[in-house]
């Protein structure tokens, strides 16, 4: 393998402030991460992202090598035409910033698009800056499909070596066989190395999990300020006010839809019901009931994700 170092550079002022954080951090900090491009029901992941970017101060640390690690020909970045010349260039960028929450606490954002060569040497550059940047715990998040209903509590699957600060949530499933993704990939690279990691996947309705689904996020992002101590009540905010319009949209489009939507729905609710109770925020597969199995939650995330390859 080449040299991980050759993946990315440092932006000397961002990785300063770093250090400074450092010195008044002795603890560590947290690292957030999620890639654009695999499964993530819901929008999920992507919304977490999107909020923390743009509602908090932040300043870049190191970039890693896009040209290198994006296949341009598969995600095609969009160029903007106007009158008789090219004016303006979306240009892609997976890189790590450093964030403040509302108290001030200094955290780390590794974000951008998922990389389509090179995992295993992406996976030890990262590697290498959790190491760098003194990162006491890193926190994946994203959506999965599943057999849920709107009309309840999001549920959660927490997943790393460090399940334990996601109290109250279980896997529903012993072992399955999926499509891999660097986000798992570095996951499971970390926890080799003996790092803290924590994943973080929201069960979002399969009937919209095609669509921006802001229950899952604000669910996610009540997980990981839970687990990290983060203080992110704007964000929050936002994210409740936007799933509270989504609901009611949803609502409205099956109240005028046909018979097999709204009993497709009412049958959700009932194996719901009949799995997890009154359980407020808990996982809704938790109890013995005729849940989905290994091979048929496999068979959902190919399925997903031949659908977003279609529609691109």
């Amino acid at each position: 393998m080449l040299d991980p170092q050759g993946l990315y550079a440092w932006e000397p002022k961002g990785l300063a402030v770093v250090d400074m954080a450092l010195a008044q951090e002795s603890a560590g900090l947290v690292m957030l991460y999620h890639f654009d491009g695999y499964i993530d029901a819901g929008e999920t992941g992507d919304q977490v992202v999107e909020r923390l970017v743009d509602s908090l101060p932040g300043q870049v640390v190191a970039r890693f090598d896009h040209d290198r690690l994006v296949d341009y020909r598969a995600r095609r970045p969009l160029l903007t035409f106007r009158r008789d010349r090219w004016s303006a260039y979306e240009e892609p960028t997976l890189d790590v910033r450093l964030l403040q929450d509302a108290t001030g606490a200094p955290f780390l954002l590794l974000s951008g698009p998922e990389p389509d060569i090179e995992w295993e040497r992406f996976a030890a550059a990262v590697k290498e800056i959790v190491e760098r940047l003194g990162v006491r715990l890193s926190v994946n998040f994203h959506g999965i499909p599943m057999g849920v209903p709107h009309t309840r509590p999001v549920g959660l699957t927490p997943h790393g070596n460090r399940t334990d600060l996601v109290p109250g949530h279980t896997s529903p499933f012993d072992e399955a066989q999926v499509p891999g993704s660097a986000e798992a990939l570095v996951e499971y690279r970390l926890a080799q190395a003996g790092h803290d990691v924590l994943g973080v996947a929201a069960h979002v309705p399969h009937y919209v999990a095609r669509s921006s689904y802001p229950d899952a996020a604000l669910t996610v992002l009540e997980a990981i300020t839970a687990a990290t101590g983060l203080v992110l009540p704007g964000v929050a905010h936002a994210l409740r006010t936007e799933a509270h319009r989504t609901q009611t949209e949803i609502d409205r489009q099956i109240q005028e839809g046909d018979e097999e939507l709204v009993s497709l729905v009412q049958g959700l609710e009932h194996q719901y019901d009949a799995a997890a109770g009154a359980q407020a925020r808990g996982n809704m597969l938790a109890e013995p009931a005729d849940i989905p199995s290994a091979d048929e939650i496999g068979r959902e995330f190919e399925r997903f994700l031949a659908e977003r390859e279609g529609d691109g």
